[in-house]
């Protein structure tokens, strides 16, 4: 696989669009597909499947196409899908429960090991089998759990100090659905999905048709 450090993030986040069509094609038993059979299917541009995946050596063939198994292996490798990733969840309110709720019925190698919450009320129920601990412990469990993500699901006001002591921790990524930017060490990766950010980009697209 070719590595380049210049691959822009609108390509890698092309590459989970183009596993999932992968993987339909796979529960179809489809074996190979060209790259203008897949722009058809996925709507991006022959061109620019053939772009996106060159950045990573191409993996088809001129006159076949693409192997379905081998390019839907190859996007996982990339994305790093063939491990598994060991996440917490801090915040344990409606937002925190959905996502443990969403990563367990999905099972795509994302395993949530403890849930975090301030709240007493809260304290020892569980989720999906997972125990709803107190916030006080959760710099202790991290550490000792060897744990990969953190997930914080809490008012903006605590979005920072959680992943300040996240990151002392030892996290190396953190996915962050608080409505705040977060201020983390470059050797942490960070995700931010701002949910009214999207819904009012949705708002702007609707009306645009109008």
């Amino acid at each position: 696989m070719k590595k380049d450090a210049r691959i822009s993030d609108a390509v890698i986040r092309r590459l989970p669009r183009y596993r999932r069509y992968l993987g339909e094609l796979q529960r179809k038993g489809v074996d190979k597909i060209s790259s203008n059979e897949f722009s058809n299917l996925i709507g991006y541009t022959a061109s620019q499947i053939r772009q996106d995946l060159n950045n990573f050596g191409g993996f088809g063939q001129q006159g076949y196409g693409y192997n379905v198994n081998d390019l839907y292996n190859e996007i996982s490798g990339i994305l790093g899908l063939d491990k598994k990733y060991k996440l917490i969840i801090v915040g344990a309110g409606n937002l925190g429960q959905a996502i443990a709720n969403y990563t367990n019925y999905y099972k795509t190698g994302f395993v949530v090991n403890g849930i975090f919450e301030i709240n007493p009320s809260l304290i020892g129920k569980t989720i999906n089998g997972v125990e709803i601990m107190s916030y006080d412990v959760m710099t202790g469990y991290v550490e000792g759990n060897d744990i990969n993500i953190g997930i914080i699901c809490t008012t903006k006001e605590s979005a920072q100090e959680v992943a300040d002591k996240l990151c002392l921790a030892g996290v190396s990524g953190i996915w962050n659905f608080a409505p705040v930017d977060l201020e983390i060490p470059e050797n942490v990766a960070l995700e931010n999905v701002h949910l009214s950010d999207s819904l009012q980009s949705l708002a702007y697209y609707m009306n645009k048709r109008k």
